[in-house]
């Protein structure tokens, strides 16, 4: 605990806003933090998610690790409340003040989400690691969860894609390995987007009939898609021409230079059958749908004539809304599974 209490702002421990939930927290160095239940009628959205540097700066690297883990609450409809910092740190490598400016900038996306960081725990480790646990809450009576997707629905996304083939182009050019593909500003879109949290997407689409919503990280929009198709046993139809692209991107999949993790994803839904890709689609838009995202954005089910509204309330308040798919009915000859047309 010591080493994680130095990343600990005042803030985290006294002053915030939801301090009267904290029973116990870490100030005092106690074996766990306790807070109090939530209220009834409403769940507990239980989560942990933990990631390499995608960035140089650490505190950059805090903040997206940290808006990546609370990005799973909000995909269910929730509100982050409490969060525990998970820690791989080389020690032996690296100064303290890493370890500081990572759990600075964790710290800064929690206070943005209005939530608290109790505790945590830190392991010394080879290579540098980051991530939470988060807990939040939810209203039963609306959990976006997988298996409540319906037919006739459209599926709406609230982030550009392709931050796995922006940085993986960045990195390789960096390393000598290839020419110039992606610009420092390309990445720098892509660094802003993925320090961006959900929560006003949140916040916005529970006032809409959204019924299921995932958000697009590791295993790209196609992968988080496929989930929601099994889960409610519907078919979904992705058109690669509505999907936005964060800049370099699909310049960089026209180059062949796709990361590996973004190559599995495409090779996994294939193999087990998980897609159907029309033979008209431009490859490297079929890359970007496939593209592992890091705090990407959320994907979700909206009934077809409320979607109007959600988006127009959506890039209201500054945030990409596009309508990139429909859900549709599954019959004996129209199973489950994701159509991919241009």
């Amino acid at each position: 605990m010591e080493v994680l209490e130095r990343g600990l702002p005042p803030a985290q421990t006294g002053s915030n806003r939801h301090d009267a939930d904290v029973v116990v927290g870490p100030t005092f160095r106690d074996d766990a933090a306790v807070v109090r239940p939530t209220a009834e009628g409403k769940g507990l959205v239980l989560t942990c998610d933990v990631i390499t540097p995608i960035v140089d700066d650490p505190r950059t690297f805090g903040r997206i690790a940290a808006a990546n883990a609370l990005s799973d609450v909000y995909a269910m409809g929730g509100v982050p409340r409490h969060a525990l910092n998970l820690v791989f740190f080389p020690d032996k490598k690296l100064p303290l003040h890493v370890l500081d400016e990572v759990l600075a900038g964790g710290a800064c996306a929690c206070a943005e989400a209005g939530a608290v960081v109790v505790g945590g725990h830190t392991v010394r480790d080879a290579e540098i690691k980051y991530g939470m646990s988060v807990t939040g809450e939810v209203e039963l009576s609306r959990v976006w969860s997988n298996r409540n997707a319906q037919p006739g629905q459209v599926l709406v996304l609230t982030k550009a894609l392709g931050t796995g083939l922006v940085a993986g182009a960045r990195k390789r050019h960096r390393a000598g390995d290839i020419p110039e593909v992606v610009g420092r500003e390309d990445l720098e879109h892509a660094i802003a987007s993925m320090q961006r949290l959900n929560r006003v997407v949140r916040d916005i689409a529970v006032g809409h009939p959204v019924t299921a919503a995932t958000d697009v990280t590791g295993f790209g929009l196609l992968g988080h898609l496929g989930n929601i198709t099994r889960g409610s046993q519907v078919r979904a139809r992705v058109r690669l021409s509505a999907l936005p692209a964060l800049p370099g991107a699909l310049g960089a999949a026209r180059h062949g230079i796709v990361p590996g993790g973004t190559r599995a994803n495409l090779e996994f839904l294939q193999t087990t059958g998980a897609v159907e890709i029309t033979e008209e689609c431009p490859e490297e838009q079929v890359w970007l749908a496939a593209d592992a995202q890091t705090s990407g954005g959320l994907l979700l089910c909206v009934d077809a004539d409320a979607s109007n509204a959600l988006m127009a309330q959506l890039r209201a308040a500054g945030q990409v809304a596009e309508v990139v798919g429909e859900l549709e009915a599954v019959t004996p000859e129209r199973p489950v599974v994701i159509v991919v047309e241009p």
